[in-house]
């Protein structure tokens, strides 16, 4: 059953999981954030079936910064997955909504006395450092180089979607599909199923002990 219910300035769905769910590990409400995103989407699916009830905000990313409608789609959940981010062409915008955005989500968050937040950042926050050795484990310490960040510019999710349009992310794929990009970077790219980052993100709220932050990485179908 979906039902869905408008509050300004978002739309917020409210999702339960049919009698026929696979496994009901926890029975609780959580929240995700642009819950129709790739990935999101992806959490959203595998969480009810695992037995959730899902609330997701969904429509403009730029709604982050309206704290008022976060903390109404947070209230009454157990936990929080963040995974609402603005794409736009301006890095600016993109770095005020993203930034201020988690902000507001961490303060809603604790103001509802959530018990956990997973927050989905950018490839770009560990995986860009020119002098990083090929074989070091990335781990909580790792940052990437801001200005080799700039200079290069970061990275995008791609993979199989649940939505029926091509996405920006998924169009970093496409191009070399339809052999509209004439030129190849010499490198090699981490790669990881779309379901396994879903899991991942559920196994890390699942497990009281996980905490800290992981490295990003890419998605593919």
């Amino acid at each position: 059953m979906i039902s869905c219910t408008k509050s300004k300035p978002k739309m917020r769905v409210d999702y339960h999981m049919s009698s026929n769910a696979v496994v009901n590990v926890c029975a609780q409400t959580v929240c995700v954030t642009g819950a129709g995103g790739f990935v999101a989407s992806g959490i959203v699916e595998l969480l009810l079936r695992r037995g959730y009830t899902v609330k997701g905000t969904v429509r403009d990313p730029a709604d982050l910064l309206d704290i008022q409608s976060l903390k109404e789609a947070i209230y009454g959940c157990k936990g929080v997955f963040h995974t609402a981010c603005p794409i736009s062409n301006d890095p600016e915008q993109v770095v005020k909504t993203a930034v201020n955005g988690t902000e507001n989500v961490i303060i809603a968050a604790a103001e509802a006395k959530v018990g956990r937040v997973v927050y989905t950042s950018s490839i770009g926050t560990v995986y860009m450092d020119p002098n990083k050795s090929p074989d070091a484990v990335v781990d909580e310490s790792c940052w990437s180089d801001l200005q080799f960040c700039k200079t290069t510019k970061t990275g995008v999710v791609i993979g199989a979607m649940l939505q029926p349009r091509i996405n920006t992310s998924m169009y970093h794929i496409l191009q070399y599909l339809t052999g509209s990009t004439k030129t190849y970077v010499n490198s090699v790219q981490a790669y990881v199923h779309v379901k396994d980052l879903a899991l991942g993100h559920i196994l890390v709220y699942e497990t009281p002990s996980a905490s800290a932050a992981v490295q990003s990485i890419y998605v593919y179908y």
